[in-house]
């Protein structure tokens, strides 16, 4: 893949379902105060992916996090951080798949949900079968429509308020007549558990790095990248909703995008959100796809997942390893047959809190490994800013919000399973360690 690619690739990661309907219900808790929500959330990923960054460019390898877990904190640690992304990221298809096929069926209701599902994971499981330059491409292409979709509306949205159009322009009235935290800190903190959770799959440009061809080079370019898109996207489209519209209204809650737009004047273009929806939703199953197969071939590859998973076609591409990640996919088609709406809320009921487990872990294994080449000298052609203060600040932070999300009942359901999930998975690796040093004496 180019280095356009892999940016492309971390900024689509980072604009889907999180921002075109997570950012109504943070809107929602917190009121005008969700903007520090994406402030303190955006402060936090960044740093995260820029210690993440670090340890990519002086080691490229496709199990990324799993693989730098293993170097830091031993084997047993990248066996649980590996599987557990990769099962995660299974389930994340799955759902993707299934709420891609929903939407579709809203627009086309004569074709039966499992359909389009179906439809969905063939050209999808496809695509990822075939050259990894193809992929990259493909998903170049998905990103920059939900980009270029966002950009459209954040002119559009400017132009109403600014008097351009022929709407009745409200002005700053929305948010300077209402308290900035009208829910107190409470808001903010459960504003600030929805608004962490949408950047989850940012993680994604660690795994496709490897597969660069300038692995250094394309890293520090997608992190520099990340942070002023991710405030011009999500803050200044948030901004644009808090202004058009009340904090307090229904439809923004339920669809702000679409609620701007129809406020806005635009109803041709709010009609139009539920195709960006799809394709937002498809692209994110194509990188997902991709992301989950590279990682199950990178724990084949380390003796941590069978062998026959570690098998590549003359393009280098893991074939059996991108049809095992395809499975769940395909059993979701199934029971969508048998279930159809009951399916999605299931699947995401599953999918827990991996993302916290993964950022933890890569926090944990950058403080041990900087310290590490500190010590032997060894040179870092990308460095983490700050170190260690601006690390250890970020583990405190990122800590909080698990602290925070334990107040939480659905949130700490979520947590509890994952954090027990992972020490299962854990001390699995710990025996199947113990078995190979056994053996190999």
């Amino acid at each position: 893949m180019r280095p356009r690619h892999l940016v492309m690739m971390s900024l689509g990661s980072a604009i889907g379902a999180g921002l075109f309907v997570g950012s109504g219900v943070g809107i929602a808790a917190a009121g005008p105060a969700v903007l520090l929500a994406y402030l303190i959330s955006g402060a936090v990923i960044l740093a995260v992916m820029r210690m993440l960054a670090e340890m990519v460019a002086a080691d490229p390898n496709p199990g990324a996090f799993s693989y730098y877990a293993g170097k830091a904190m031993g084997q047993p640690a990248a066996f649980a951080l590996g599987w557990l992304w990769w099962i995660e990221f299974c389930l994340v298809v799955a759902a993707e798949a299934t709420a891609a096929a929903q939407y579709l069926n809203g627009i086309f209701p004569s074709v039966a949900p499992w359909v389009f599902a179906l439809i969905a994971m063939v050209a999808f499981t496809a695509s990822n079968l075939v050259h990894v330059g193809n992929f990259g491409e493909l998903e170049f292409w998905f990103a920059l429509i939900k980009v270029g979709f966002v950009v459209g509306f954040l002119i559009l949205g400017a132009a109403f308020l600014l008097g351009l159009t022929s709407g009745t322009s409200p002005g700053l009235h929305n948010i300077v007549d209402v308290p900035f935290m009208p829910k107190g800190v409470s808001g903010v903190a459960g504003a600030l558990l929805v608004v962490i959770f949408a950047f989850g799959g940012i993680e994604l440009m660690a795994v496709a790095a490897a597969e660069t061809a300038d692995p250094q080079r394309s890293v520090a370019k997608a992190v520099r990248t990340i942070l002023w898109r991710i405030l011009l996207f999500y803050m200044g489209a948030v901004t644009v909703m808090l202004l058009v519209l009340p904090w307090d209204s229904p439809e923004i809650e339920q669809a702000p995008f679409v609620a701007v737009l129809n406020a806005a004047g635009f109803p041709a273009l709010a009609a139009a959100i539920a195709v960006v929806i799809i394709i937002a939703l498809l692209s994110s199953l194509n990188a997902n796809l991709y992301g989950a197969s590279r990682m199950i071939f990178s724990l084949a590859e380390r003796g941590m997942a069978p062998a026959a998973l570690h098998r590549t076609n003359s393009h280098g591409v893991p074939v059996s390893s991108v049809l095992a990640t395809s499975v769940f996919g395909f059993v979701a088609v199934a029971l969508n047959y048998f279930w159809g709406d009951a399916v999605l809320k299931a699947l995401l009921n599953i999918v827990g809190s991996t993302l916290i487990v993964t950022w933890l872990a890569i926090i944990v294994s950058h403080l041990v490994l900087r310290r590490r080449a500190e010590r032997e000298g060894t040179d870092l052609p990308l460095k983490m800013w700050g170190f260690p203060y601006l690390s250890w600040l970020t583990l405190a932070a990122l800590l909080g919000i698990v602290v925070l999300g334990f107040t939480v009942p659905e949130v700490a359901a979520q947590l509890s399973a994952t954090f027990l999930l992972t020490a299962a998975l854990y001390v699995v690796g710990w025996f199947l360690d113990r078995r190979r040093i056994s053996s190999a004496t």
